[in-house]
């Protein structure tokens, strides 16, 4: 279990470091996209949504990749992949690379299940710990 939670982790550390460092760097070629997913982005990137995204991005991978303070990556991330799947499955025409977005919230909520003690408390109605 524990081999398989350093796999996880260090995957979604990976993914979201790399392309967390891409929103400042550039090496990943950016390839159009069509309609109002299209517009959508291009506001993003003009008013410097996607430079706060790429900041997000890195701390939250960082902080999975050394395995320190894993349950705030966790949180970090969970609104952005929700907003991740939601974009492709909204705004892109059939769906198209829906893939990835949905392997990174299978691991976000394996993870969230192997740190569950760390979330325990968010879940009870006092938000104390019993």
């Amino acid at each position: 279990m524990k081999i398989a939670v350093l796999i996880a982790r260090i995957l979604l550390g990976l993914v979201f470091l790399v392309f967390g460092l891409n929103d400042f760097f550039h090496f990943i070629p950016n390839q159009p996209i069509p309609g109002d997913a299209g517009v959508f982005a291009n506001i993003l990137y003009t008013h410097g949504w996607m430079t706060f995204h790429g900041i997000l991005y890195t701390i939250a991978g960082i902080l999975l990749l050394i395995g320190r303070y894993v349950p705030v990556a966790l949180v970090i991330l969970g609104p952005i992949l929700v907003n991740i799947l939601m974009f492709h499955l909204t705004l892109i025409p059939g769906a198209a690379g829906v893939s990835p977005g949905l392997v990174c919230t299978l691991l976000e909520l394996f993870l969230i299940w192997a740190y569950w003690p760390a979330f325990a408390g968010i879940f009870t109605p006092s938000g104390l710990r019993v």
